[in-house]
């Protein structure tokens, strides 16, 4: 089963650089994006549905904001829209599809870069997406946790960790949260697939075109999965070439 994460930094736009055209060439079972920053009826879902996919989407209530959706090439068992925290379903930031035995839970994680009171919803969001998960984890063993997590774990993961160490996104707390994650039951699937691998970004800023020429990025998108699955974590990769957004798609592969 090949899964891949895509922040697409609004689905409509990614469709006019070629996304369709991209995964016509890359075919993959599950395809998680995020910030679609648009509602289902918005886009013309059969450039989707003609290529196999079934749709699961779930918009935010604001227009043009957040957002997220799976396409598979099964047909999910069930389909959950929300983790039950009203602010997050309001942001639209949480959906999760059963195939069979398998959960996938793709989320959009709040940044904190807009200010201080994003900064402290993104703990409370944080807080609460812990919570849900681990509830999750009781009654579905094997998950896997698609997204955007607007964190960067480690040194490793991002150009300029002294330059960046009062930056959101690679705050102490922050970081802490994704330690307290892969401590109780959860697996970073690049990281554990590839423990040394350096300049392994799957996000650039937008506000200096040459950033992303240089490789001046960040890791901050993940296919986490539950320790369930760590037997079937076949490969994880990043396709930095592929620029349909700021992010670049992130990709797991699993025996099944």
């Amino acid at each position: 089963m090949r899964i891949i994460s895509y922040n697409l930094n609004g689905i409509r736009a990614a469709i006019k650089k070629g996304l369709i055209d991209w995964l016509i060439e890359n075919p993959v079972d599950v395809f998680c994006v995020q910030e679609t920053k648009a509602a289902e009826t918005d886009i013309d879902i059969s450039l989707f549905t003609s290529l196999g996919y079934h749709v699961a989407w779930y918009a935010a209530q604001k227009k043009g904001y957040s957002g997220v959706a799976i396409f598979s090439k099964a047909k999910p068992d069930l389909v959950f829209n929300g983790s039950g925290y009203p602010m997050s379903d309001a942001e639209g930031r949480v959906i999760r599809i059963d195939l069979g035995d398998l959960t996938i839970v793709n989320a959009y994680f709040p940044s904190g870069t807009s200010g201080e009171e994003r900064q402290t919803y993104k703990y409370q969001w944080l807080k609460e997406f812990y919570t849900y998960l681990q509830k999750l984890k009781k009654t579905r063993t094997k998950i896997i946790v698609a997204g955007d997590y607007n964190i960067a774990h480690q040194a490793i993961d991002i150009h300029d960790p002294k330059g960046n160490k009062k930056s959101s996104g690679f705050l102490p707390e922050e970081r802490v949260w994704m330690d307290e994650l892969l401590s109780h039951g959860w697996v970073d699937s690049y990281r554990q697939l590839n423990p040394d691998t350096t300049g392994a970004y799957s996000w650039w800023s937008q506000r200096f075109p040459s950033v992303r020429l240089q490789n001046k990025g960040w890791r901050i998108d993940y296919l986490c999965a539950s320790e369930a699955l760590l037997p079937a974590l076949k490969l994880a990769t990043i396709l930095p070439l592929v620029k349909h957004s700021d992010h670049c798609p992130i990709v797991l592969e699993l025996n099944k």
